[in-house]
């Protein structure tokens, strides 16, 4: 029997776990979470109890446990969570910052700084590829 799905997932720089585990038959439930830095940002439980008879009822469980998580990343991807994961500053607005002291005039044989380069587009991380396979339909 699958006791759960665990991934690290990048999204918007930040790396979320989305775990899924079975309660097993004696508590049929699937609970599905979501986590950032430790925090739980969202939460899915489906019960199974209805079809506990059923043949096969670890496949069945396993199926659903896949979907469950799926249907999660896909919600975290389509940026569903993203007031709970990424919510405003609760910090006060402090008052305006001093401004910056004028910077010297450099003499003439000093070469002007180098504007920043532009970074270079990352290939694909390896969370990023389970992370399209996990949400591309087997069908």
């Amino acid at each position: 029997m699958v006791v759960g799905f665990n991934h690290n997932v990048m999204y918007k720089g930040e790396v979320f776990h989305v775990q899924t585990e079975d309660s097993g038959i004696a508590n049929p439930h699937i609970v599905t979470l979501i986590y950032r830095e430790g925090t739980i940002i969202a939460a899915r439980k489906t019960s199974y109890a209805d079809i506990i008879k059923v043949d096969n009822l670890e496949r069945v469980v396993e199926e659903l446990m896949k979907e469950q998580h799926k249907g999660m990343l896909r919600r975290l991807k389509n940026g569903e969570f993203d007031a709970k994961a990424f919510p405003p500053s609760r910090i006060a607005p402090a008052a305006q910052p001093a401004p910056k002291p004028a910077l010297a005039p450099q003499p003439a044989s000093v070469a002007p700084p180098k504007p920043p380069t532009k970074p270079q587009e990352k290939p694909s991380s390896l969370d990023d590829v389970i992370l399209d396979f996990l949400l591309t339909d087997d069908k």
